[in-house]
């Protein structure tokens, strides 16, 4: 059994699409490229590098098979981002649901955070979502999630609609 983690999980949405200040491009070289259907290693990995310091477990859980079909799906849309020709963090946008797009995940690998990537990330993922018309855009964060990431959510057109406590247990 791993260690326990209780947070509390805030539920966001977004009814229209906002009109989003202009966002600094990240410097230097720089790529947001759509991985299509990513090799299952190459997403754990990511999931993994951005996640270890936030709990992230939940896709952790899932076995290959399981996560393929949620990550290979034609409706799931992942971008990675590269800085300097190495990853640097990614979104991911589930449309599987007709009426609601669903920012699924979005982080920075660690070395990059405090860079505005996170910031540029979100944009570019709020963007790309409203481009699908949804009737509305969620997306939850956490308490054991970065500390800007609730505010960054809200700065960007994001409101909360429900909080709930949860319990995470890391993998051991």
């Amino acid at each position: 059994m791993g260690k326990k983690h209780k947070t509390v999980v805030t539920h966001l949405e977004m009814l229209s699409e906002p009109r989003l200040p202009p966002v600094p491009r990240p410097l230097g070289k720089y790529a947001l490229l759509r991985v299509e259907k990513p090799p299952i290693h190459f997403y754990r990995y990511l999931y993994d590098a951005i996640g270890r310091n936030y709990v992230w477990v939940n896709r952790k859980r899932l076995s290959d098979e399981a996560l393929g079909a949620i990550i290979h799906h034609n409706e799931v849309e992942i971008y990675v981002l590269y800085c300097g020709g190495a990853p640097a963090g990614f979104t991911e946008l589930d449309f599987r649901n007709r009426e609601r797009a669903e920012l699924s995940f979005l982080g920075v690998i660690p070395e990059h955070v405090g860079k505005g990537l996170g910031r540029f990330l979100l944009c570019e993922a709020i963007t790309r979502a409203w481009t699908r018309h949804p009737e509305r855009l969620i997306v939850q964060t956490c308490t054991l999630d970065h500390p800007r990431a609730l505010p960054l959510y809200q700065r960007h057109g994001f409101t909360p609609y429900a909080q709930e406590e949860v319990e995470l247990e890391e993998l051991d």
